[in-house]
């Protein structure tokens, strides 16, 4: 029997997902729910809801993850069905469950499938058994150099948390306690696996949508392969390069899963594919993915309508999925430094602004003016763009990014537009090793111009600190600089660190020009905008500023700028070989014997911090000896605090340091 259709959805989530299911809410008419952590009080998915819930407390443990606060929160709300988006919640069979006998309903595949899948070994033992290709599992007890290079996974959860690659058997036991510390930490499941490391593979999946009549679609492929940390950075529709074959393999097995569970709803089934174009499992993922949109633009479709659709127990339009158009390409625009580990960045967004036009779409759950907090993933947004052909939809995207105007925390938009211009990206030629490979080249200050970008904002500073054009004698803080004179000011670029001093005066025309810079004219300065006229090419130069920062766009590159003191400030200076807290977090565990007096190696991890979902490494800066330590397992650092200092002693020989030994709850 047809259960009543959805009136009221609570979803279980936050950030972008949130908007992103909102969206479809509002235009189905159906009544949203928002659940919210005090960190999230103010948050955009909060204020998009038509009604919102409090979770109390920041941490995930405590809000998100709890189950039984959510159901109470969609009762409370007067909620009839659930969506639990991805992330957090969206794979837990046992809260699947509790939403159902709540009287709820549940948008989401049956707590069976969800159960069956839940496990990767478990699911590779039922996947053998539908015929779907896997790769042969090892036992780390017995493994030898011929089985090498291994991988090492957490039986549960994904996002690469307690995934390892091991290439040497002697560094194996260390690896495999790492590796179970981090699982159980992320998913309270220390179980680990191991199977062979398939070198230069590509991460290539499957979207399904089944129902409850016996309809599964393959929504055909996407190549996930560009990822950081074993998650996802560019994902696009359909996969590059394949052999129809391969395709048809692909989406054979994709259903063949989703058979052999009872599946409904929407799911990813991935795939690793070897340079030779073997296809093996990896995993079925049974919810919502990050990179949808790409999908939902190839096939015209939108799959969260299509997820309440079946959920109401409705079948699907048709019995095969609509025909293919085109080519999408997303990328996640992340606020981290790929330059410095890939570390979090936090802090006050000022500006999001990404270009809108035909094919481009922003899925994001910040806009200008929010803070990016400690407690969640640093994804700010996703971009994604829809072409005719892959080419187009690669370019579009590329331009689309660089001409967005983001100013607050350091994010990884250059990598993002370096990337989808880098060579081997164009010519398809993916792999999930591409930034191993890359990565130096692709951080790498570009051949921009932060010389002159840096000339145009203290062109600006000028003209903001006149007020108005004219021949009034500019402040800087107490001194007083004669307009007509040559003035300087001195900027470090963000996050390279590079000093541009840079020369300007002041006539009695009263527009700032530069002083000594032969080729270059001002053809318009304002506070906030700067002409230039550069051997005869004029460029436009948009400007922002925040306090002692100033942020510069201009055609293809933008910059972020920290306005230098006249006279550098004593109480600012740091020993050399001070161990700083890059972010807020928590301390999880130390290196094996780590202690004052204790010799270490230039780049040995010392210390390991928690942040955002993440787990990150602050190593040793030099080689010496350990002088001070402030750090201790489970303690809360904030943002520059001192864990430790190293005085460099190239002489010195460290000991060798054994793998971390795991604390209770690391």
């Amino acid at each position: 029997m047809r259960r009543d259709v959805i009136h009221s959805l609570l979803v279980a989530n936050r950030g972008e997902i949130a908007c992103r299911i909102f969206r479809t809410c509002r235009d189905l008419g159906i009544t949203t729910v928002a659940v919210y952590s005090d960190a999230d009080a103010d948050a955009l998915h909060v204020r998009e809801a038509d009604l919102a819930v409090r979770l109390p407390g920041s941490a995930p443990a405590d809000t998100y993850l709890r189950g039984d606060l959510v159901v109470a929160a969609a009762l409370a709300a007067g909620a009839d069905a659930v969506h639990p988006g991805y992330g957090f919640l969206s794979e837990n069979a046992a809260f699947a469950a509790a939403v159902q006998d709540a009287g709820l309903t549940w948008v989401g595949p049956p707590v069976k499938a969800i159960e069956l899948m839940a496990s990767k070994t478990r699911a590779k033992e039922l996947m053998a058994g539908a015929g779907v290709p896997l790769l042969a599992p090892v036992d780390p007890a017995t493994a030898g150099p011929d089985d090498l290079p291994l991988l090492l996974k957490a039986a549960s959860g994904g996002g690469g948390r307690g995934m390892r690659i091991v290439r040497e058997l002697a560094s194996l036991p260390g690896e495999l306690l790492a590796a179970a510390a981090e699982a159980a930490s992320a998913f309270g499941d220390g179980e680990v696996f191991a199977e062979p490391y398939v070198e230069r593979g590509r991460h290539v999946e499957v979207q399904v949508m089944a129902d409850a009549y016996d309809t599964v679609w393959a929504l055909g492929t996407r190549d996930c392969s560009l990822q950081r940390r074993h998650q996802k950075v560019i994902e696009e529709a359909p996969a590059p390069g394949l052999e129809e074959a391969l395709r048809t393999r692909l989406h054979d097995a994709a259903v063949a899963a989703a058979r052999a569970v009872g599946y409904r709803g929407a799911g990813t089934v991935e795939f690793l594919v070897s340079a030779e174009g073997r296809p093996y499992f990896l995993e079925m993922n049974t919810r919502l993915q990050v990179e949808h949109p790409v999908t939902e633009a190839v096939f015209g479709v939108d799959l969260v309508a299509l997820q309440l659709r079946v959920a109401e127990e409705e079948p699907l339009p048709a019995p095969v999925p609509p025909p293919a158009s085109g080519h999408a390409v997303e990328a996640r625009l992340y606020a981290e430094d790929p330059a410095r580990d890939w570390q979090p960045q936090t802090g006050a967004l000022l500006t999001l602004e990404v270009p809108d036009g035909p094919g481009l779409r922003l899925d994001t759950g910040y806009v200008g003016g929010d803070t990016i907090g400690v407690h969640y993933d640093p994804m700010l947004a996703k971009v994604i763009a829809h072409a005719p052909t892959r080419t187009e939809a690669v370019r579009l995207l590329a331009g689309a990014l660089e001409r967005a105007r983001i100013h607050g925390p350091v994010t990884n938009r250059a990598l993002l537009v370096r990337s989808l211009r880098h060579p081997d990206f164009v010519a398809a030629r993916l792999d999930t090793g591409f930034y191993d490979r890359h990565l130096a080249d692709l951080t790498t200050p570009g051949a921009g111009d932060p010389a002159t970008a840096a000339l145009a904002a203290a062109l600006a500073e000028a003209v903001r600190a006149t007020g108005t054009p004219g021949p009034a004698p500019t402040r800087f803080g107490a001194w007083r600089n004669v307009p007509s004179q040559p003035q300087a000011k001195r900027y470090r670029s963000e996050p390279d660190g590079a000093e541009h001093e840079v020369a300007y005066r002041t006539p009695r025309t009263g527009t700032p020009e530069p002083y000594d810079a032969p080729g270059v004219r001002v053809l318009a300065a304002t506070p906030d905008r700067v002409t230039l006229e550069l051997d005869g090419v004029t460029r436009h130069f948009k400007l922002r500023r925040d306090r002692d920062r100033l942020y510069v766009d201009t055609a293809g590159a933008s910059y972020t700028f920290t306005a230098l003191p006249r006279f550098t400030d004593p109480a600012t200076q740091t020993d050399p070989g001070s161990l700083l807290a890059p972010m807020p977090g928590t301390v999880v565990r130390l290196a094996e014997g780590l202690a004052p007096g204790v010799a270490v190696e230039a780049g040995q991890p010392l210390i390991w911090l928690e942040a955002m979902k993440m787990e990150h490494r602050i190593l040793a800066p030099a080689s010496g000896t350990l002088t001070a330590l402030h750090a201790a397992p489970g303690h809360q650092v904030e943002v520059g605090a001192l864990l430790a200092v190293v005085q460099e002693d190239p002489d010195v020989t460290p000991v060798t340091a054994s793998a971390p030994v795991p604390e209770e709850n690391a």
